[in-house]
């Protein structure tokens, strides 16, 4: 069996392995995207915004496997460098910082983020911002590092995660807390907070993959093969806009 070719994500199996490892800002996109889509209801012709979309991986996922039209919106990677892989997709790619989206108001069916949202979504007022680009009973879908249990209840970062991303740690959180940071503010009705029990070894066999791609080590592998799932994995987030 290929490296890439697991039966819990049939759809992701169906991309070329190079294609997929050329986009690599983080672990798997299109593992993580097939995944939280399962609690999403994507149809075609719905507008979505893939939010932190880095090289546009998941963007061409939403299209081709929903059939959405899709707004690429991420401020490291310039619009151009992708427009070339969009080519007979609805896609509009643009670079854009979180804070200032230029859309309209409720312009959106469903916003998507992808192993980015724990760089802005943390902030208390976050959420009331984005989802003012929701159309009433639009959908968010998130897709972020987690952690098992809280840095606070512990007390501390542990030495192979704070060795790798230091204080940024902060901003992985378990899906409980996701789930109470978002109901509190009666903005969402949140249809799913889950983690991934496996999302850990996912995040670490395609982190070897990169590592032996590029040909030099990866300190995420490191951190991965230290942690075993003790602590690590990732958070699947679903609402809708009230």
């Amino acid at each position: 069996m290929d490296t890439f070719e697991r039966a819990e994500y049939p759809r992701a199996a169906k991309y070329d392995d190079e294609w997929v490892l050329g986009g690599d800002m983080g672990p798997h996109p299109l593992w993580l995207l097939e995944d939280l889509a399962r609690d999403l209801d994507l149809r075609p012709g719905m507008r979505v915004l893939d939010l932190g979309s880095g090289k546009g991986r998941t963007s061409v996922f939403l299209a081709k496997e929903y059939g959405v039209q899709v707004w690429a919106a991420d401020l490291w990677v310039d619009p151009t460098e992708v427009a070339a892989g969009f080519a007979g997709l609805d896609i509009t790619p643009l670079k854009a910082e979180a804070h200032a989206l230029p859309f309209a108001r409720e312009f959106f069916d469903a916003i998507v983020c992808v192993d980015a949202y724990e760089y802005f979504g943390t902030a208390d007022g976050y959420l009331a911002y984005l989802t003012g680009f929701l159309k009433p009973g639009g959908q968010l879908g998130v897709a972020t590092p987690a952690m098992r249990k809280e840095i606070r209840d512990l007390g501390y970062i542990p030495d192979h995660i704070k060795k790798l991303v230091g204080w940024e740690a902060i901003a992985w959180h378990t899906a409980d807390w996701w789930r109470f940071h978002w109901e509190i503010t009666e903005l969402v009705d949140v249809t799913s907070a889950r983690l991934q029990e496996n999302g850990w070894r996912d995040w670490l066999t395609w982190s070897r993959a990169v590592s032996a791609r590029n040909g030099t080590p990866d300190a995420t592998v490191e951190m991965l093969e230290a942690d075993q799932g003790e602590y690590l994995t990732f958070a699947l987030l679903t609402a809708r806009k009230l």
